[in-house]
This record gives structure tokens, sequence and C-alpha cells, in this order.
């Protein structure tokens, strides 16, 4: 699955185990494992980046900018608006591949004809939150870092989303969902984005494959009798679409019947018209197919 094209965002190149991309006017170079690939480099943007992250070989890594661009800046998706900044670890502040996700939700939502409410769990800087907000969604919007829940209140004011029904948390997710069993609180829609790794508040090692069955499990009890969707995004590489998508069935479907469909999502090369692989995503519907 891949995004429709949009305007303030593009993957123009991908060489070297680098991809060449444009955020509304800024051109950066990030580095990405996927790309194994070697080639020339004929688009003349690889030469005009505003800035190039180079991954240190003990870890993280640094920014090097090249021409002068500002601390913050802004691109759109649709009707929504995104605050972008070079952060560590490579990010700008939002994953253009889950444009298509975004688009998914918006209109099961829209579709529902009935109120909905969506928990957005490790909701990062707020994109899919906000497009079920656009929607008509009420959203309890969740993560462990009080600066990624501040950065999502900052793209809601950008997005003209602020006065929307919306609860920002900043909490352990797993340990929410097990409050919200006990205050016996239901959702309509869940959206997860965990982490492949991750240190708990006792410095306990955390891994994605070892945990996600058990939170998926224990979400379900905090789903409504007739819920709309389930979305689960993975970017562990040991984790494939088809072994996502045998879980949320396994634990959804004997319960509420509907459908599970799995893909990888991507994002189109301009130079190429091929596709770049950048994560997976399962989805449990009820009563209708997947994408």
């Amino acid at each position: 699955m891949r995004p429709a094209q949009w305007k303030d965002y593009e993957l123009i190149d991908t060489c070297d185990g680098e991809r060449l991309e444009r955020w509304g006017d800024i051109l950066l170079i990030r580095p990405d494992p996927q790309i194994i690939w070697s080639g020339e480099r004929k688009d003349p943007r690889w030469g005009k980046a505003h800035a190039r992250y180079h991954r240190s070989k003990t870890g993280g890594g640094r920014w090097e900018t090249y021409q002068k661009m500002p601390d913050v800046w802004k691109i759109r998706w649709e009707d929504l608006t995104f605050r972008l900044k070079p952060m560590g670890f490579k990010h700008t502040g939002i994953f253009p591949e889950q444009a298509v996700n975004w688009a998914y939700t918006r209109e099961l939502i829209r579709q529902a004809g009935r109120p909905v409410k969506v928990l957005n769990l490790f909701g990062y800087t707020g994109a899919a939150t906000l497009a079920c907000l656009a929607a008509g969604a009420s959203v309890t919007h969740v993560d462990a870092s009080k600066g990624m829940v501040q950065w999502a209140k900052e793209n809601a004011q950008a997005s003209s989303l602020a006065d929307r029904p919306v609860r920002w948390l900043v909490d352990d997710c797993l340990k929410f969902v097990q409050r919200e069993q006990r205050r016996g609180n239901v959702y309509d829609g869940i959206i997860m984005d965990p982490p492949s790794y991750g240190r708990g508040p006792g410095g306990e090692v955390w891994k994605l494959e070892e945990q996600l069955y058990g939170l998926v499990e224990q979400c379900v009890p905090i789903l409504s009798q007739q819920p709309l969707f389930f979305l689960l995004n993975s970017y562990t590489t040991g984790l494939s679409p088809s072994v996502m998508a045998y879980l949320l069935g396994l634990l959804l479907k004997p319960r509420f019947g509907g459908e599970v469909s799995a893909d990888e999502i991507g994002l189109p090369v301009t130079s190429t018209g091929l596709t770049l692989p950048c994560g997976s995503t399962a989805i449990w519907v009820r009563g209708r197919t997947g994408q």
C-alpha cells in the first residue's frame, strides 16, 4: 500500500543507503537500511539538500547543515498541518507513508454514521489523531513522552482542531489500557503504533515481538460492543504483515467477526516510479473488507 502523491512531501530518489526527500521547500538526505542498491545520483537536488543526517557507528547520529533552514517549518496533508523539525535518530516528526492509514481511518469514521471514540496509543506527534478528529471522532491520544504530546497539541492548533473533543495524555500505554479496563471505558477504534524497542521505568528492555500479543490482548476488553476498527503498525523487520494479521484475527474475529487485512506500506519514488517499503500495517474492520 502506498499513499497518493501529496503536494508537500516527495521521496525524490534513493541510492546507496540514503533517501532524498522534499518536505515542503526543505530538502533532506536521510539514511535508510532498506536501500541496499547503488546507482547514479542524477537528480541535481542531491547537491542542493539543506541538511543530511549521518548515522554514528556507536548509535544515534547527527545532522549536517548545508543551507540555512528554519528550526521549525510546516507542511500540509489534505486539510491537516504538521510542524516539522530535524530530530535525533534522523526523524522529522512525521512518517509520510502513514498517510494511507490516515485516509483509510478517516473514511471509516465518516461512513460510520454514529459517534466514534478512538484511542491512539503511542500517538507520537498526533498525525493519526488529527485525521480522526477532522473526520468527526473524539480521540484519546496517549504517549509516554511529554514532548511528543506537546508537539501533537501544537499540530492540532496548527490544523485548527484544538477545540475538537480530544484528551492528551502523557502515560505508559499498557498501564493506561489496564486502568481503562478497571474504569469500564470503551472505544470504537484503536490505533497502535508501538516502538520496536524501549526501556521500562526500571530499565527493563521492551521488545515488540515479545510484548505485542499481550499488548493487543489487553486492548480487547476496552473495545465497544460494536467496534469499528483496530489498526496496528509496525516498523519491526521481524514482524511480517501476515503475522500481525494472524494476531488480530486470533484476538478479534472470534468475538467481533469482521475482516483482517495486512500489507507493507511504502512511498512512491519519483525517480523510478517504484515503491520504497517503509513498514507494515494490519487492520481489523467490522463487517467489511479491509484495504
